[in-house]
């Protein structure tokens, strides 16, 4: 099958290109939103969770425009980038009394999953004040968790969607890349993960790590409608050695090249991570690796 073009897993032919001008032509004056959503619903293009995927098809369409294969009605207006101009998050006022005791004395703990909820301020503005790379606002699909100690925070997990790219993770599941482009979503990504610096609990950090193992599947399905098969996370080895993550039985798989994603120059530009993954389920190669 000929191909203009790859985009974000999908191959696009000379039949889809025609069936996108032939949609423009139909619909003079549409807006690219309206005609991304339009098309969207023509090809079914949509989420697991079942929103439609109108961020990533305008995106194609812009590529297939800039390509020479479709040409696209005038920008109406341009949005300000909101990850351009994003206010920092506000600090927030929680008790910093002294948490010094033993792992038995502090339990039971909540862990609540608090995007698009009352509390993800207060996530925000812990995360911002109080993690030394501050709070970013992750891109795809992502999740927030707080755990408390009755009403008091005492640690935070931010989990995102996986790099699409990850050597020594790739070579570990042993997955093609056509398999890897259809099933990264069930990958996800550990970006931060902050206990509040006036915690001093032993052992509690691989507790934690042991409750995101067993609820964070569950939670990511309610949010986006399918399961987790692993887990992964970099950790800066001039900064940290990993000991809470390897104490919880995560697997050290090797160390990145130094590249970013955008990287063209194939030279190393930012220090090296060592990668650690946790396998959910006992068959995750074959279900990372399964085409359907």
């Amino acid at each position: 099958m000929e191909a203009l073009l790859r985009y974000r897993g999908r191959v696009v032919t000379p039949e889809d290109a025609a069936f996108i001008r032939e949609l423009i032509a139909a619909h003079p004056g549409e807006s690219r939103r309206r005609l991304s959503q339009q098309l969207c619903a023509a090809w079914g293009w949509t989420q697991a969770n079942g929103a439609p995927r109108d961020m990533v098809c305008r995106g194609l369409m812009l590529a297939l425009s800039r390509a020479g294969h479709i040409e696209l009605p005038p920008l109406k207006r341009r949005p300000p980038n909101p990850l351009a101009h994003r206010a920092k998050p506000e600090p927030v006022e929680v008790d910093c009394a002294p948490q010094r005791t033993s792992l038995k004395e502090l339990l039971p703990l909540t862990v609540r999953q608090v995007r698009r909820t009352s509390e993800e301020p207060l996530f925000n503005g812990l995360m911002q004040t109080h993690h030394y790379l501050g709070y970013t606002q992750p891109v795809g699909e992502h999740l927030k968790l707080i755990a408390f100690a009755g009403t008091r925070p005492v640690a935070l997990f931010a989990w995102s969607s996986a790099p699409r790219h990850l050597g020594p993770r790739d070579l570990f599941i042993g997955w093609s890349a056509a398999a890897r482009r259809q099933n990264i979503r069930f990958v996800a990504y550990n970006s931060r993960f902050l206990i509040l610096p006036w915690v001093q609990v032993p052992h509690l950090a691989s507790h934690l790590l042991g409750r995101m193992a067993r609820i964070l599947s569950a939670e990511w399905e309610k949010v986006y409608g399918h399961p987790l098969y692993l887990l992964e996370t970099f950790v800066d080895p001039e900064r940290f050695k990993g000991t809470c993550y390897r104490a919880a039985n995560w697997l050290s798989l090797g160390r990145t090249t130094g590249r970013g994603k955008d990287d063209q120059t194939h030279r190393a530009n930012r220090s090296l991570k060592d990668v650690l993954c946790y396998p959910l389920v006992e068959d995750f190669r074959e279900r990372l690796s399964r085409m359907s």
